[in-house]
């Protein structure tokens, strides 16, 4: 089982950038595909980007060509790089290797002026 722990949360104005990381020990190739979710709370945690082995990509409608998903596999690390941020991509960001059990503990996102 995946180990998996998130950083880069922080508090950022509209229109800012960030840079989310989640380090899978103790190895990420075997744990593909990858995603990243976020959750407000009183809601259910949404998918909003994936990552296969091939490296492809897919993205939910509303962060499309905002964010973009990818990993560095000698790292262990996937990452979301996320600009032009808005107050609704505030939210309470996880990693999870899809299809398994493993979640981190989450990295909070603010997005405010």
């Amino acid at each position: 089982q995946v180990q998996l722990v998130e950083s880069g949360g922080d508090l950022v104005q509209p229109g800012g950038s960030l840079t989310l990381s989640c380090t899978a020990s103790p190895s990420l190739s075997e744990f593909y595909p990858m995603g990243w979710y976020r959750q407000i709370p009183g809601k259910e945690r949404e998918l909003v980007a994936t990552i296969t082995r091939g490296g492809a990509r897919n993205y939910i409608a509303s962060v499309r060509g905002r964010f973009t998903i990818f990993s560095d596999n000698a790292k262990n690390t996937v990452y979301l790089q996320m600009n032009n941020l808005i107050s609704d991509d505030t939210a309470v960001y996880y990693c999870h290797n899809i299809g398994g059990s493993s979640w981190g503990q989450g990295t909070q996102v603010t997005v405010s002026s």
